[in-house]
Protein backbone atom coordinates (compact mmCIF):
# COMPACT_ATOMS: atom_id res chain seq x y z
CA UNK A 1 0.00 0.00 0.00
CA UNK A 2 1.39 3.55 -0.67
CA UNK A 3 2.55 5.14 2.24
CA UNK A 4 1.32 8.41 2.06
CA UNK A 5 -2.29 7.05 1.18
CA UNK A 6 -2.63 5.26 3.87
CA UNK A 7 -1.60 8.12 5.95
CA UNK A 8 -4.80 10.17 4.74
CA UNK A 9 -7.10 7.55 4.93
CA UNK A 10 -6.02 6.85 8.56
CA UNK A 11 -6.68 10.49 8.97
CA UNK A 12 -9.25 10.44 6.96
CA UNK A 13 -11.41 8.11 8.82
CA UNK A 14 -10.33 8.56 12.28
CA UNK A 15 -9.01 4.91 11.88
CA UNK A 16 -5.99 3.46 14.11
CA UNK A 17 -4.97 0.95 11.40
CA UNK A 18 -6.02 -0.13 7.95
CA UNK A 19 -5.94 -3.61 6.15
CA UNK A 20 -7.09 -4.54 2.69
CA UNK A 21 -8.80 -7.48 2.41
CA UNK A 22 -10.91 -8.24 -0.44
CA UNK A 23 -9.86 -7.27 -4.20
CA UNK A 24 -13.80 -6.50 -5.12
CA UNK A 25 -12.74 -6.17 -8.85
CA UNK A 26 -9.97 -4.97 -11.45
CA UNK A 27 -10.75 -1.73 -13.34
CA UNK A 28 -11.19 -1.88 -17.08
CA UNK A 29 -8.40 -1.83 -19.63
CA UNK A 30 -5.94 -2.70 -16.17
CA UNK A 31 -6.48 0.70 -14.82
CA UNK A 32 -6.23 -0.40 -11.56
CA UNK A 33 -8.90 -2.00 -8.71
CA UNK A 34 -11.64 -1.46 -6.43
CA UNK A 35 -11.17 -3.07 -3.03
CA UNK A 36 -12.45 -3.41 0.21
CA UNK A 37 -10.81 -2.28 3.25
CA UNK A 38 -10.84 -3.10 7.17
CA UNK A 39 -10.67 0.00 9.62
CA UNK A 40 -9.57 -0.28 13.19
CA UNK A 41 -11.50 2.20 15.61
CA UNK A 42 -12.66 4.22 13.06
CA UNK A 43 -15.55 6.04 11.84
CA UNK A 44 -16.44 3.14 9.51
CA UNK A 45 -15.93 -0.73 10.12
CA UNK A 46 -15.00 -1.07 6.49
CA UNK A 47 -14.59 1.26 3.38
CA UNK A 48 -14.23 0.81 -0.41
CA UNK A 49 -11.41 2.38 -2.25
CA UNK A 50 -11.28 3.00 -5.96
CA UNK A 51 -7.53 2.96 -7.03
CA UNK A 52 -6.02 4.30 -10.03
CA UNK A 53 -3.08 4.36 -11.88
CA UNK A 54 -3.22 6.54 -15.15
CA UNK A 55 0.01 5.05 -16.91
CA UNK A 56 -0.80 4.27 -20.41
CA UNK A 57 0.41 0.78 -20.61
CA UNK A 58 -2.92 -0.92 -20.14
CA UNK A 59 -4.03 -3.31 -22.83
CA UNK A 60 -8.07 -3.05 -23.89
CA UNK A 61 -9.92 -6.35 -23.80
CA UNK A 62 -11.23 -5.76 -27.69
CA UNK A 63 -7.64 -3.95 -28.83
CA UNK A 64 -9.02 -0.78 -28.33
CA UNK A 65 -5.95 0.67 -26.14
CA UNK A 66 -5.54 3.96 -28.36
CA UNK A 67 -4.82 7.13 -27.11
CA UNK A 68 -7.56 8.42 -27.79
CA UNK A 69 -9.12 5.73 -25.71
CA UNK A 70 -6.33 6.55 -22.80
CA UNK A 71 -7.28 10.27 -22.83
CA UNK A 72 -11.05 9.23 -22.54
CA UNK A 73 -10.30 7.23 -19.62
CA UNK A 74 -8.22 9.59 -17.76
CA UNK A 75 -10.99 12.74 -18.27
CA UNK A 76 -13.16 9.70 -16.82
CA UNK A 77 -11.80 9.48 -13.48
CA UNK A 78 -11.78 13.48 -13.14
CA UNK A 79 -14.95 13.32 -13.88
CA UNK A 80 -16.05 10.78 -11.37
CA UNK A 81 -14.21 12.68 -8.45
CA UNK A 82 -15.47 15.74 -9.40
CA UNK A 83 -19.13 13.90 -8.93
CA UNK A 84 -18.08 12.69 -5.71
CA UNK A 85 -16.72 15.81 -4.57
CA UNK A 86 -19.40 18.25 -5.92
CA UNK A 87 -22.47 16.80 -6.88
CA UNK A 88 -23.11 13.49 -4.81
CA UNK A 89 -24.65 15.05 -2.00
CA UNK A 90 -27.43 16.19 -3.84
CA UNK A 91 -28.65 12.49 -4.10
CA UNK A 92 -30.83 11.15 -1.71
CA UNK A 93 -32.10 7.85 -0.41
CA UNK A 94 -34.34 7.26 -3.36
CA UNK A 95 -31.55 7.53 -6.00
CA UNK A 96 -29.00 6.45 -3.64
CA UNK A 97 -25.00 6.22 -4.38
CA UNK A 98 -21.76 5.79 -1.55
CA UNK A 99 -21.34 8.55 0.03
CA UNK A 100 -18.21 9.94 -1.03
CA UNK A 101 -15.62 10.14 2.22
CA UNK A 102 -12.09 11.42 0.87
CA UNK A 103 -9.87 11.33 -2.68
CA UNK A 104 -6.38 11.08 -3.03
CA UNK A 105 -3.52 11.77 -5.69
CA UNK A 106 -0.02 11.70 -6.25
CA UNK A 107 1.46 11.42 -9.49
CA UNK A 108 -0.21 8.83 -11.99
CA UNK A 109 -2.23 7.29 -9.21
CA UNK A 110 -5.45 8.42 -7.63
CA UNK A 111 -7.69 6.62 -4.82
CA UNK A 112 -11.49 7.67 -4.61
CA UNK A 113 -12.68 6.26 -0.55
CA UNK A 114 -16.32 5.72 -0.36
CA UNK A 115 -18.82 3.97 1.83
CA UNK A 116 -19.32 0.20 1.77
CA UNK A 117 -22.47 -0.28 0.20
CA UNK A 118 -22.61 -4.03 1.08
CA UNK A 119 -24.11 -4.02 4.64
CA UNK A 120 -27.36 -2.42 3.36
CA UNK A 121 -27.29 -3.55 -0.44
CA UNK A 122 -24.93 -6.66 -0.54
CA UNK A 123 -26.77 -8.63 -3.58
CA UNK A 124 -25.52 -7.78 -7.03
CA UNK A 125 -26.93 -9.54 -10.01
CA UNK A 126 -26.77 -11.20 -13.03
CA UNK A 127 -30.06 -11.97 -13.58
CA UNK A 128 -33.46 -10.11 -12.89
CA UNK A 129 -36.52 -10.15 -12.31
CA UNK A 130 -39.04 -7.63 -13.74
CA UNK A 131 -39.62 -6.38 -10.36
CA UNK A 132 -35.97 -5.88 -9.44
CA UNK A 133 -35.86 -4.37 -13.07
CA UNK A 134 -38.76 -1.61 -11.77
CA UNK A 135 -36.72 -1.01 -8.51
CA UNK A 136 -34.06 0.36 -11.01
CA UNK A 137 -36.14 2.41 -12.79
CA UNK A 138 -37.39 4.07 -9.92
CA UNK A 139 -33.73 4.69 -9.11
CA UNK A 140 -33.23 6.26 -12.48
CA UNK A 141 -36.28 8.25 -12.06
CA UNK A 142 -35.45 9.96 -8.93
CA UNK A 143 -32.14 10.25 -10.19
CA UNK A 144 -33.30 12.19 -13.83
CA UNK A 145 -35.90 14.45 -11.69
CA UNK A 146 -32.96 15.04 -9.51
CA UNK A 147 -30.88 16.83 -11.92
CA UNK A 148 -33.46 17.75 -14.52
CA UNK A 149 -32.10 20.97 -16.16
CA UNK A 150 -28.77 21.37 -14.18
CA UNK A 151 -25.87 22.46 -15.96
CA UNK A 152 -23.35 19.94 -15.88
CA UNK A 153 -20.52 21.25 -14.39
CA UNK A 154 -17.09 19.83 -14.07
CA UNK A 155 -18.96 16.32 -15.55
CA UNK A 156 -18.71 15.16 -19.23
CA UNK A 157 -20.61 17.85 -20.95
CA UNK A 158 -22.23 14.83 -22.99
CA UNK A 159 -22.69 12.18 -20.58
CA UNK A 160 -22.68 8.16 -21.21
CA UNK A 161 -19.25 5.83 -22.42
CA UNK A 162 -20.74 5.66 -26.26
CA UNK A 163 -20.79 9.28 -26.97
CA UNK A 164 -20.26 10.01 -30.82
CA UNK A 165 -17.68 12.48 -30.06
CA UNK A 166 -15.84 10.72 -27.65
CA UNK A 167 -15.92 7.30 -30.31
CA UNK A 168 -14.46 8.38 -33.52
CA UNK A 169 -12.28 5.50 -33.95
CA UNK A 170 -15.81 2.84 -33.62
CA UNK A 171 -17.45 5.13 -35.37
CA UNK A 172 -15.11 4.21 -38.75
CA UNK A 173 -15.26 0.83 -38.09
CA UNK A 174 -19.49 1.16 -38.88
CA UNK A 175 -20.08 -0.80 -42.34
CA UNK A 176 -23.61 -0.05 -41.87
CA UNK A 177 -23.52 3.29 -44.62
CA UNK A 178 -27.05 4.40 -43.88
CA UNK A 179 -26.30 4.54 -40.04
CA UNK A 180 -23.16 5.97 -40.36
CA UNK A 181 -24.39 8.69 -42.77
CA UNK A 182 -26.91 9.93 -39.75
CA UNK A 183 -25.02 9.13 -37.00
CA UNK A 184 -24.57 12.55 -36.51
CA UNK A 185 -28.40 13.60 -36.97
CA UNK A 186 -29.35 11.27 -34.10
CA UNK A 187 -26.52 12.15 -31.88
CA UNK A 188 -27.88 15.85 -32.47
CA UNK A 189 -31.49 15.35 -31.81
CA UNK A 190 -30.72 14.29 -28.21
CA UNK A 191 -28.74 16.60 -27.52
CA UNK A 192 -30.75 19.03 -28.51
CA UNK A 193 -33.83 17.84 -27.12
CA UNK A 194 -35.20 20.01 -24.56
CA UNK A 195 -35.73 18.63 -21.61
CA UNK A 196 -32.05 17.71 -20.43
CA UNK A 197 -30.85 16.02 -17.43
CA UNK A 198 -27.80 14.35 -16.07
CA UNK A 199 -27.48 11.04 -16.82
CA UNK A 200 -25.73 8.09 -15.31
CA UNK A 201 -23.79 7.12 -18.43
CA UNK A 202 -23.34 3.53 -17.82
CA UNK A 203 -26.57 2.56 -15.94
CA UNK A 204 -25.92 -0.95 -16.38
CA UNK A 205 -27.33 -3.91 -14.59
CA UNK A 206 -23.78 -4.53 -12.70
CA UNK A 207 -23.59 -1.05 -11.16
CA UNK A 208 -27.01 -1.56 -9.29
CA UNK A 209 -26.64 -2.90 -5.66
CA UNK A 210 -29.91 -4.86 -4.21
CA UNK A 211 -30.76 -4.98 -0.83
CA UNK A 212 -32.11 -8.74 0.38
CA UNK A 213 -36.00 -8.00 0.65
CA UNK A 214 -37.46 -10.79 -1.01
CA UNK A 215 -40.60 -9.50 -0.10
CA UNK A 216 -41.34 -5.99 -1.48
CA UNK A 217 -39.76 -4.57 -4.21
CA UNK A 218 -35.70 -4.43 -2.97
CA UNK A 219 -34.29 -0.93 -2.47
CA UNK A 220 -30.79 -0.16 -4.72
CA UNK A 221 -27.85 1.67 -4.87
CA UNK A 222 -26.02 2.65 -7.96
CA UNK A 223 -22.38 3.22 -8.38
CA UNK A 224 -19.55 3.84 -11.43
CA UNK A 225 -20.05 7.38 -12.19
CA UNK A 226 -17.58 7.41 -14.70
CA UNK A 227 -19.32 8.92 -17.54
CA UNK A 228 -21.79 11.02 -15.28
CA UNK A 229 -22.70 14.15 -17.31
CA UNK A 230 -25.56 15.99 -19.24
CA UNK A 231 -28.26 14.70 -21.49
CA UNK A 232 -31.74 13.26 -21.93
CA UNK A 233 -32.70 10.53 -19.83
CA UNK A 234 -33.64 7.93 -22.37
CA UNK A 235 -29.80 7.38 -22.82
CA UNK A 236 -30.04 5.85 -19.28
CA UNK A 237 -33.54 4.03 -20.12
CA UNK A 238 -32.30 2.52 -23.33
CA UNK A 239 -28.81 1.57 -21.99
CA UNK A 240 -30.42 -0.03 -19.11
CA UNK A 241 -33.27 -2.70 -20.58
CA UNK A 242 -30.62 -3.83 -22.60
CA UNK A 243 -28.45 -4.48 -20.20
CA UNK A 244 -30.92 -6.84 -18.46
CA UNK A 245 -33.43 -7.57 -21.25
CA UNK A 246 -32.73 -9.80 -24.65
CA UNK A 247 -34.76 -8.40 -27.31
CA UNK A 248 -37.98 -10.60 -27.11
CA UNK A 249 -37.98 -9.70 -23.75
CA UNK A 250 -37.65 -5.91 -24.61
CA UNK A 251 -40.75 -6.83 -27.07
CA UNK A 252 -42.34 -7.64 -24.30
CA UNK A 253 -42.00 -5.77 -21.52
CA UNK A 254 -40.79 -2.40 -23.09
CA UNK A 255 -43.87 -0.65 -22.98
CA UNK A 256 -44.76 -1.65 -19.13
CA UNK A 257 -41.70 -0.85 -18.53
CA UNK A 258 -41.53 2.75 -20.18
CA UNK A 259 -44.76 3.47 -18.50
CA UNK A 260 -43.55 2.25 -14.83
CA UNK A 261 -40.86 4.60 -15.08
CA UNK A 262 -42.87 7.69 -15.74
CA UNK A 263 -45.34 7.14 -13.55
CA UNK A 264 -42.34 6.76 -11.05
CA UNK A 265 -40.98 10.06 -12.81
CA UNK A 266 -44.37 11.92 -12.72
CA UNK A 267 -44.17 11.51 -8.87
CA UNK A 268 -41.15 13.38 -8.21
CA UNK A 269 -40.96 16.64 -7.03
CA UNK A 270 -40.10 18.29 -10.26
CA UNK A 271 -40.05 22.15 -10.06
CA UNK A 272 -41.26 24.71 -12.88
CA UNK A 273 -41.51 21.42 -15.33
CA UNK A 274 -44.37 21.01 -17.93
CA UNK A 275 -44.43 17.20 -16.76
CA UNK A 276 -46.52 16.16 -19.73
CA UNK A 277 -44.61 17.61 -22.23
CA UNK A 278 -41.18 16.25 -20.56
CA UNK A 279 -43.05 12.97 -20.88
CA UNK A 280 -43.73 13.72 -24.86
CA UNK A 281 -40.92 14.73 -25.84
CA UNK A 282 -39.02 11.37 -23.78
CA UNK A 283 -41.20 8.80 -25.26
CA UNK A 284 -40.05 9.85 -28.76
CA UNK A 285 -36.54 10.43 -27.70
CA UNK A 286 -36.32 6.57 -26.27
CA UNK A 287 -36.07 4.58 -29.38
CA UNK A 288 -33.63 7.51 -30.75
CA UNK A 289 -31.52 6.60 -27.63
CA UNK A 290 -31.60 3.00 -28.60
CA UNK A 291 -30.25 3.75 -32.16
CA UNK A 292 -26.91 6.04 -30.56
CA UNK A 293 -26.61 2.88 -28.23
CA UNK A 294 -26.72 0.22 -31.29
CA UNK A 295 -24.67 2.93 -33.16
CA UNK A 296 -21.88 2.40 -31.10
CA UNK A 297 -22.44 -1.19 -30.80
CA UNK A 298 -22.05 -1.73 -34.75
CA UNK A 299 -18.58 -0.59 -34.38
CA UNK A 300 -17.05 -1.32 -31.49
CA UNK A 301 -18.50 -5.22 -31.42
CA UNK A 302 -20.96 -5.55 -34.03
CA UNK A 303 -21.39 -9.58 -33.23
CA UNK A 304 -22.26 -8.43 -29.71
CA UNK A 305 -25.61 -10.25 -28.36
CA UNK A 306 -27.46 -6.76 -27.63
CA UNK A 307 -27.42 -6.40 -31.54
CA UNK A 308 -30.74 -8.37 -32.26
CA UNK A 309 -33.16 -8.10 -34.30
CA UNK A 310 -35.34 -6.18 -32.16
CA UNK A 311 -32.77 -3.58 -31.57
CA UNK A 312 -31.94 -3.18 -35.47
CA UNK A 313 -35.45 -3.00 -36.18
CA UNK A 314 -35.47 0.25 -33.62
CA UNK A 315 -32.51 1.38 -35.74
CA UNK A 316 -34.31 1.00 -38.86
CA UNK A 317 -37.07 2.58 -37.78
CA UNK A 318 -35.09 5.51 -36.55
CA UNK A 319 -33.12 5.91 -39.68
CA UNK A 320 -36.47 6.54 -41.58
CA UNK A 321 -37.15 9.70 -39.81
CA UNK A 322 -34.18 11.47 -40.55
Amino acid sequence: MNINFKKYLLRTTASLDCKETEVIQSLWSGYGKISRYTLESALYDTVVVKNISLNNNQEHPRGWNTDIGHNRKVTSYEVETHWYKKWSTLCNDNCKIPTFIGSYKEANDQWIILEDLDTEFPERKNQITLQEIKACLQWLANFHATFLNQKPNDLWPIGTYWHLDTRPDEFEKIEHEELKAKAHLIDEQLNNCKYQTIVHGDAKLANFCFSKDKQNMPSVAAVDFQYVGGGCGMKDMAYFLSSCLSGDELKTYEKELLDFYFSNLKNTPIQNIDYNNLENEWRIMYPIACADFTRFLLGWMPNHQKVNPYQLNVLSYVLKQF
